[in-house]
């Protein structure tokens, strides 16, 4: 049977604490699941935490459900890695051929197809016990995005606007705190998950611009390749969405003045991110994206106090 060597790093990440501190036959499963790379997991998570801390909010207030907070925080470290892992697994033709991805576990020759896929379905069923914990309601709507998430690995191929998927796919949770929380879904919510996706496709266009000579040598899209010099207009008309969308969203749940003081810092961030692109530095564009955590974290920060005086 195939064992993963190890011998092999990913490019970028040689020195990392993956490389430091894992056990040798853990590292490949490690990269599959880009635990060495967090920021996917909270962009994916901090959609979660709004939706629960706005839940709470119009539910009379007090401090966001800790209980929650952390299943979701498990739950999109297990969904991330195991979407990660799937992602690999359909791309793996074409991650050989990228000069950033070439030496991921599964084009390296570390892990093999069939033991990625033992090690999703291990990932996806952490997921679904995290699921199992909320009400019925919710694990009903947390169902709903499999079909999001099994198709946005091939959107690529198809279309300039992967980007919109993903976008369905990671701010699902702005549905799923709501529904824990409160057993239904509303209005609000679902304006939470609008911006959400406007959100997304700000970030992920800005993350996109990094890997557009490779996407256009093997014939992938991406809205960085669609949008192309007029990017920054698209993201000022994305950003703008995405605050229109949750400031509408967080009215609705009867937020008060504190929370859109915080939403106004937030667009701060992303002003300071269109002021601050450069869509031909890698490097940077690499950086803007990794910086929409603390947007969302300011966000969070927002809804939770929100919350916590409503109760006071």
């Amino acid at each position: 049977m195939f064992k993963p060597s190890g011998d092999i790093t990913v490019a970028d990440r040689a020195h990392d604490w993956v490389e430091r501190f894992l056990p040798r036959p853990t590292r490949p499963y490690a990269r599959l699941s880009r635990f060495d790379r967090p920021i996917g997991t909270w962009l994916l998570l901090l959609p979660c935490w709004w939706s629960t801390a706005m839940a709470t909010g119009a539910a009379g207030g007090g401090m966001p459900s800790v209980w929650f907070l952390v299943l979701f925080a498990i739950g999109a470290t297990s969904m991330r890695g195991a979407g990660c892992t799937y992602n690999d697994i359909v791309d793996r033709e074409y991650d050989a051929q990228v000069a950033r991805s070439r030496s991921r576990p599964i084009p390296a020759g570390q892990v093999s197809v069939t033991q990625a896929w033992i090690f999703l379905v291990a990932q996806s069923l952490t997921g679904l016990l995290v699921l199992l914990q909320f009400n019925m309601f919710a694990i009903i709507v947390g169902l709903g995005s499999l079909l999001v998430v099994a198709a946005y690995p091939f959107m690529k191929r198809i279309t300039y606007w992967p980007q919109f998927v993903l976008g369905l796919a990671f701010n699902w949770g702005a549905l799923m705190g709501w529904a824990a929380v409160l057993g239904e879904l509303s209005l609000a919510a679902v304006l939470l998950y609008i911006g959400g996706i406007l959100w997304t496709l700000a970030y992920d266009t800005i993350y996109a611009h990094q890997d557009k000579e490779d996407d256009v040598l093997i014939g992938l899209k991406s809205t960085a390749l669609k949008f192309g010099e007029a990017t920054r207009t698209w993201l000022i008309w994305f950003f703008s969405g995405a605050f229109v969308f949750i400031a509408a969203a967080a009215y609705l749940a009867g937020a008060g003045a504190f929370f859109y003081v915080g939403l106004i810092v937030a667009a701060g961030h992303a002003a300071w991110q269109l002021r601050t692109l450069d869509i031909d530095n890698p490097e940077l564009c690499l950086r803007l994206f990794k910086s929409n955590r603390d947007l969302g974290l300011i966000i969070f920060a927002a809804f939770t106090v929100d919350a916590l005086l409503k109760a006071s």
